[in-house]
């Protein structure tokens, strides 16, 4: 198996950040607003050593390799208060988080069961995956948005009631985790493969195995009245990063841990910015505008790292299977028996599907918002 080297060399912390902004097309999706150009995280805020990226034969940057999110463990979505504006850890900060990630190695490498959660290998300084707007925070949802909250934002993270198969999220389902929700670290399967052709460039995703192609060539878009999952994508190359623009969404996917949480609208549109940074990392940058949902737009950048073994492992899960009908099989159970209490004279609350249990070790009741995601992960939106 390809093991990543635990690399972790102290780099002064750049406290301050430029963002210089560029508009956009919005392709009749978005707000229109701008967006941030690459930020590239991977370098811990100090200066850049030089890097050749390497081409393809047909003379592209070539992006191709099985990379993760991995590395990104204890970097949360949204800023915590005591960074501020800070966009990279102090030294004293930094020194932390090297000793969790070393800590977790270890704890890793020597777990026993049949269960083992991926791990992160190396650390980075940053303070949240949001870089703007500058306070690292997601954006307020807007009052709109607020309106479309349900239980089933959150699926069998949540308590229900399930009664039919939208009660449950597409995560659940093993349709898709959207495309952010396919990015964002989780427990495991955290893989993303690059490979290109002349004219086009394919990112598959390891959990839920998505596959998505963009085209280079610059043909036209779908019409605007198809939508799909994963939306309508094209892309461009500037100069060394591939720019790609995405509508054409559904408002069924999130972009919270997993796909859960608050929907966003269909009329939201995201622009991704990828580029090779260095042999063993690729910066991936996406802003999210959908100004139903959100107040404003906002962009997070992860830096990707080579995943642990080098090569997807299949993701047993298929659309419609047991879980679903064994969980609407719970819930009439379950008001079968209310019935036959209260036929007795017993009234009681109804057994929440979580049971108290909680996700990720957070207790959680019938009515309470769910955890985010599956297990840990960075930080999610605002929780429904």
């Amino acid at each position: 198996m390809t093991r990543r080297i635990l690399g972790l060399v102290g780099i002064p912390a750049a406290l301050v950040v430029v963002v210089v902004f560029m508009t956009v097309s919005a392709s009749g999706q978005g707000s229109g607003a701008v967006a941030p150009p690459l930020v590239i995280t991977a370098y811990n805020g100090a200066t850049p050593a030089p890097y050749r990226v390497p081409r393809t034969p047909w003379d592209d940057p070539d992006l191709q390799g099985v990379w993760s999110s991995d590395d990104t463990s204890g970097i949360p979505m949204s800023r915590p208060p005591q960074y501020a504006d800070r966009l990279y850890q102090n030294d004293e900060e930094f020194a932390n988080r090297v000793k969790q990630v070393e800590t977790g190695i270890t704890r890793a490498e020597n777990a026993e069961g049949s269960f083992r959660g991926d791990f992160a290998r190396r650390a980075f300084r940053q303070t949240s995956l949001i870089v703007d707007p500058p306070d690292g925070r997601t954006p307020a949802f807007t009052p709109r948005a607020e309106l479309r909250r349900a239980p089933r934002d959150q699926g069998t993270f949540g308590n229900g009631p399930f009664d039919w198969t939208d009660d449950f999220t597409l995560y659940d389902r093993c349709i898709t985790r959207g495309v952010v929700g396919s990015v964002l670290r989780v427990i495991y399967g955290n893989g993303n493969r690059i490979v290109q052709a002349p004219g086009m460039v394919a990112i598959s995703y390891e959990m839920i195995h998505d596959t998505r192609i963009f085209y280079t060539d610059g043909r036209p878009r779908l019409g605007q009245s198809i939508q799909q999952y994963l939306g309508d994508s094209r892309a461009r190359w500037e100069g060394e990063e591939l720019v790609v623009e995405t509508t054409n969404l559904t408002d069924r996917t999130s972009i919270g841990l997993n796909g859960n949480g608050l929907r966003h609208s269909a009329q939201m549109k995201f622009t991704e910015r990828i580029k090779r940074v260095a042999d063993d990392i690729v910066q991936y940058q996406i802003t999210i505008d959908d100004p139903v949902t959100y107040e404003k737009p906002f962009t997070l950048s992860i830096p990707l790292t080579p995943l642990d073994g080098n090569r997807l492992l299949p993701y047993e899960c298929h659309e419609g299977n047991y879980a679903i009908r064994q969980s609407l099989g719970a819930e009439r159970a379950e008001d079968r028996a209310l019935a036959e209490d209260l036929a007795k004279g017993i009234k009681r609350e109804r057994r929440p599907v979580q049971d108290g249990l909680g996700i990720g070790g957070q207790p959680i009741g019938r009515g309470a918002g769910a955890g985010p995601g599956a297990g840990p992960g960075p930080g999610g939106p605002p929780q429904p």
